[in-house]
């Protein structure tokens, strides 16, 4: 597992469990914590009460935008080790749709409620997308009556996602961006590796991980410049969704500041006998024109 060096902490856990992220039955982020409480649903009360009919279903929001394989950020990464508590079983499993906020008010039409944060794994875990600036996060919106999450972004903006550990539990981060493991770029699974989130930490993503020391920003893009449209191991249908897995895990290390180096310095660039065993990392995309 890899522990970062800065204001908030990485890590990696190389653990095994038995569902992956495209099989298993995603459920988004519960109710959020910011609502105007004038739009929520309720009843009324009295002589002649009647509860309040449920909101029609809302039409999907289908997305205009991709991700993109952005600018290199730095972002440095230690290697730690850590068990899942359950490792058959997240406990959540989620996922959000992101679209420009013009077509999402349109799918979503009187029935659109706004909110700047969603609670994961009964509030333990608070999530925000980032604008990756010194400005508010994302909106994100959701329907009454329905179950599905929107967040809101502009082709060439860059975006973080933004993990708050609000509990004195530890947690590993498994995420997605169009379908694709933020560590790895392959195929998204919650058996794959995560970061690590300690009690009262807040973890910020914010590219493909290109390496120990660098990741690719977050860009919105067209759907055609998506890294998922333009990597073998992306799938065009997933382009538009974010997906979050956790874990609750114990830390099986002493000193989890301890550094490991995958492959040592004196190795690098020499013949290796098993040289996919280093491919840990997402590669860069491979753009058709």
């Amino acid at each position: 597992m890899r522990k970062s060096i800065g204001s908030w902490w990485q890590f990696l856990l190389g653990l095994l469990v038995v569902a992956g992220l495209s099989a298993c039955s995603m459920q988004p982020p519960v109710a959020a914590v910011a609502q105007d409480s004038a739009s929520a649903p309720g009843a009324s009360y009295g002589a002649s009460a009647k509860m309040a009919a449920p909101a029609p279903k809302a039409a999907k929001a289908e997305s205009t935008l991709g991700t993109q394989w952005g600018e290199g950020l730095e972002s440095v990464t230690k290697v730690v080790r850590a068990s899942r508590l359950t490792p058959d079983q997240p406990r959540f499993v989620g996922q959000m749709r992101y679209s420009d906020e013009a077509s999402i008010r349109r799918a979503l039409g009187q029935y659109a409620e706004r909110q700047l944060n969603a609670l994961l794994a009964d509030g333990d875990v608070e999530m925000q997308i980032g604008s990756g600036q010194d400005r508010p996060p994302l909106r994100i919106f959701s329907s009454r009556g329905a179950q599905d999450y929107y967040v809101a972004g502009r082709a060439g903006e860059r975006y973080e996602l933004i993990y708050t550990n609000r509990s004195n539990r530890y947690y590993e981060v498994v995420a997605t961006v169009d379908g694709l493991d933020v560590l790895t770029g392959q195929p998204g699974s919650v058996r794959n590796e995560g970061y690590l989130l300690r009690p009262g930490e807040r973890l910020v993503i914010d590219g493909f991980r290109k390496n120990d020391r660098e990741v690719a920003a977050f860009r919105f893009s067209n759907k055609e410049r998506a890294y998922a449209n333009n990597t073998p191991a992306g799938d065009a249908r997933n382009v538009g969704m974010i997906g979050s897995a956790l874990f609750e895990v114990r830390l099986d290390e002493r000193d989890p500041d301890l550094p490991v180096d995958p492959v040592p310095a004196a190795q690098r660039g020499q013949p290796q006998a098993f040289p996919a065993d280093g491919g840990r990392y997402a590669p860069p995309p491979q753009y058709r024109r």
